[in-house]
């Protein structure tokens, strides 16, 4: 039996609350982590590179959720995992072992919290599957369409306040002269223990027990080999995965560099801002340009077609890289840099939707959830492998030239765009949306 509908606005929030934060917190806030910590920047990156894993596996983890417990237990002993993990961050933190690692030449307390952001990516990756999975169960199809913007909007709150207002809490600590070094971060991640404690507890009294919420027959999970033996034979496979795996690809080498050169030592030919000014600038204009990005780009796409917006679109995911070669060049104020950076983010948010539909439009037929997961694990995959090279790039290139060269790689956007249009399923599925027709 499905939830009434007045039911969904006392869980929804709190369940996509919860659902971005830890996406944000292992995938970013790790990275200013270990450079506040000293870590140099090619260990950063492909570290933290690996933490995307998760997200690739995905498609392969989600089928043994649905096999054991309902979705409700899923989700709930994910967010005491996470609860768990982040009180361990803190506490290892509050024990400053890497200043005595460093010292001894063990680096302890950066293996001990790695370990612990990789099993917190596992759970963040179950929390992922569980808590759209239980959306799915515990709301009525009706009110499944009415929430959709309530879930996107509360995630991306999550993100905002990951990466923005928190960073630049963690920041004033230190830079006011309230207390040291790692012990801000400490604060940090204490927080978020408790938070995710708070959370794991609200929703084991709040949250609906949907009938339909149980673990699946072993016999449908059989289905899962179908549905990747019909995605890798599909029309046209090869054009679609060299379009998931390169659109973003020039994207995908600055996503990890950009906040260490934000922050890092002018000496090192960084812009040296502070945490609180990161936060702001990066973490909550920024992440409001992509959210901007991304409802334009959804209501352009639904007006025109996929193949008259994916150009323009690429323009804007590829010529805003050229802004951090000025960046690095030329230095410039506050005010530039927070408006460049909002540009370029807004920029990705369209592109994101263009790479989103196109995703959604080959993810169809009779396996079209299955087809979906395995193109997000695909394009997770693209980003993790640009991430982790890119440390060693701009180690042995410098900001400048690193920027440079990243802004020429990301042309490889519009060397794949055509391929595209040689793909005639996106075509016949579009049409198909917009006549509301069943998809076969």
């Amino acid at each position: 039996m499905k939830t009434t509908s007045h039911m969904p606005w006392a869980f929804v929030p709190t369940l996509y609350l919860a659902e971005g934060f830890p996406y944000i917190v292992i995938n970013t806030v790790s990275v200013l982590l270990y450079q506040d910590l000293g870590l140099p920047n090619d260990q950063i990156t492909y570290w933290t590179g690996w933490l995307y894993l998760p997200w690739v596996l995905k498609m392969f983890w989600s089928p043994v959720v649905d096999a054991h417990a309902t979705k409700r237990r899923w989700l709930l002993a994910a967010q005491a995992i996470l609860s768990l993990l982040f009180l361990s961050i803190a506490g290892i933190l509050t024990w400053n072992a890497f200043a005595y690692a460093g010292e001894n030449g063990l680096l302890s307390t950066f293996r001990l919290t790695l370990f612990g952001f990789f099993i917190g990516a596992f759970a963040s990756a179950t929390l992922d599957i569980a808590t759209d999975g239980y959306y799915l169960l515990a709301l009525t199809p009706k009110d499944q369409s009415l929430f959709v913007g309530v879930r996107t909007f509360f995630y991306r709150v999550a993100m905002i306040l990951g990466s923005g207002i928190l960073i630049s809490a963690t920041g004033a600590l230190t830079e006011r002269g309230w207390m040291d070094k790692p012990y801000n971060w400490a604060c940090l991640f204490g927080f978020l223990g408790l938070l995710f404690g708070l959370f794991a507890l609200f929703h084991t009294f709040i949250l609906p027990k949907p009938t339909e919420d149980k673990a699946v027959q072993t016999g449908q999970l059989h289905a899962w080999k179908d549905a990747f033996a019909t995605y890798l034979t599909q029309r046209n496979i090869l054009y679609i995965l060299l379009f998931i795996l390169l659109y973003r690809f020039g994207e995908a080498l600055l996503e990890k560099i950009v906040p260490l050169f934000l922050l890092g030592p002018a000496e090192d030919g960084a812009l040296a801002m502070s945490k609180q000014s990161f936060g702001l600038i990066k973490g909550t204009l920024g992440l409001g340009g992509i959210i901007a990005g991304n409802l334009l780009g959804g209501w352009l796409l639904s007006k025109f077609s996929f193949k008259k917006c994916i150009w323009p679109f690429a323009c804007c995911l590829v010529l805003p890289n050229f802004f951090y070669v000025y960046l690095a060049v030329a230095k410039p104020g506050l005010v530039t840099i927070a408006t460049l950076i909002t540009l370029e983010n807004f920029g990705y948010g369209l592109a994101m939707m263009a790479l989103t539909v196109f995703i959604m439009y080959v993810s169809q037929g009779k396996y079209k959830t299955s087809h979906y997961a395995i193109s997000t694990g695909i394009m997770a995959l693209g980003m993790m492998v640009p991430a982790m090279l890119s440390g060693k790039m701009q180690v042995a290139l410098g900001y400048e030239k690193f920027f440079w060269v990243t802004a020429f790689i990301s042309l490889l956007s519009f060397a794949v765009v055509p391929l595209c249009f040689k793909i005639k399923t996106l075509e016949e599925t579009e049409e198909r949306f917009k006549q509301n027709k069943p998809l076969s």
